[in-house]
């Protein structure tokens, strides 16, 4: 149950001009009468950190599960692998902003590794075997000195890697990030970013991310999207902050809004646009 939540086989895809890249396209979901969003387009290559951004509401965990399959909805999800590999049926990661589970629990970060990655029983799977793999995985999120912790004994961010490495084995085509780092101190969440960015340039992987930190955003996203019941706009860091409907939606919610987007743009002039207990969009 939990290994689905962390991989899932998408759905059919076309030639992309050989480039390995995903588009969500024309994707819709409605509840009823009620309509969570509609008409969204979305281009994503590889190696390309997409992030997500819009008022509570705006319907961007809801995108995620329908990318996922978990909600039903329009339009279709193509993918093209440049190399031939999977093209059509990407594999993708997922990161939960949260996981619902009793943190007094014996359950290690072991535990849940060979829970993950095997169809028996944790008590029948020779974990010994297993460990030299989960080591490697934990590895990649800096988290090796984890393995034998107890998960409800974890910090935040030490919980938000483990599950980061949990989706990346196997190594996914699309990942998918909502919120990680939602209530992760200052350390964690400059580390977790730090960990996402080498995933994007070594891994040549396409990620998208859920993220309410603009300042962040602006520091390491590729291209933005921002949703609003659909794609309000999108394009680079600079175009999307500096646009009239980003600074009217995020100045109604929280006053200043983006006003100190510009001070961390030009700090950083070398960056151009480049287990679950709630989910809220």
């Amino acid at each position: 149950m939990f290994k689905n939540i962390m991989h899932h086989q998408a759905s059919s895809g076309e030639d992309c001009a050989k480039l390995c890249c995903t588009r969500i396209e024309d994707f819709g979901v409605k509840v009823g009468r009620l309509s969570i969003f509609d008409k969204v387009n979305i281009h994503i290559h590889c190696g390309q950190l997409t992030a997500l951004i819009g008022p509570n509401g705006a319907g961007k965990s809801t995108l995620l599960k329908a990318i996922l399959g978990e909600v039903p909805h329009t339009g279709q999800l193509k993918y093209v692998d440049a190399k031939g590999k999977r093209t059509g049926h990407p594999l993708i990661g997922y990161v939960p902003q949260y996981l619902r589970f009793d943190v007094s629990a014996p359950t290690s970060v072991m535990d849940i590794f060979m829970a993950c990655l095997s169809d028996k029983p944790v008590w029948f799977w020779p974990g010994k075997s297993l460990r030299p793999r989960v080591l490697k995985s934990l590895e990649r999120v800096r988290a090796a000195h984890l393995i034998d912790r107890r998960l409800g004994a974890l910090s935040g961010g030490e919980l938000q890697r483990v599950l980061l490495a949990l989706a990346l084995d196997p190594m996914p085509d699309l990942l998918l990030l909502d919120e990680p780092v939602s209530g992760v101190d200052q350390n964690g969440l400059e580390l977790f970013y730090e960990i996402v960015a080498e995933l994007r340039e070594k891994e040549d992987m396409a990620i998208i991310l859920i993220s309410h930190d603009l300042n962040m955003v602006a520091r390491h996203a590729d291209q933005v999207v921002l949703m609003d019941k659909g794609v309000v706009c999108s394009g680079t860091p600079e175009e999307v902050f500096g646009d009239s409907r980003t600074k009217r939606i995020f100045g109604m919610l929280a006053g200043e809004g983006t006003a100190s987007l510009p001070k961390v743009q030009a700090a950083h002039p070398e960056e151009p646009g480049r287990p679950r207990r709630e989910v809220r969009d």
